[in-house]
């Protein structure tokens, strides 16, 4: 767990946000429900709730998955993104330890 990633992946208000969403997935992106959410949320409803270009909430996606705070699935040409709860669950103990 690399904490200046981490706490750099979450400097960003738009990614907490979407950290916050996908944290409760069904709640957050209802449109998704015909397709699932085993995968984790398509990129494309990410973008659209955003508010942002395609390439900006893929850089903040991607910010995150280095950090690993989200995980990737490729189901053929759609990319979908999940929140990594295991490294939530270190952080916190991170931060109750040593912070």
């Amino acid at each position: 767990m690399d904490q200046l990633e981490i706490f750099k992946a979450l400097s960003n208000k738009t990614r907490l946000q979407i950290l916050q969403w996908l944290k409760e997935p069904e709640l957050s992106f209802p449109d998704q429900k015909p397709y699932g959410y085993d995968n984790g949320i398509c990129v494309g409803q990410i973008q659209a709730k955003a508010g942002l270009t395609q390439s900006t909430v893929s850089e903040y996606l991607s910010i995150m998955q280095r950090a690993g705070l989200v995980t990737v699935t490729r189901v053929g040409q759609w990319t979908y993104y999940k929140r990594n709860e295991e490294a939530f669950m270190a952080l916190s103990k991170l931060v109750e330890s040593e912070l």
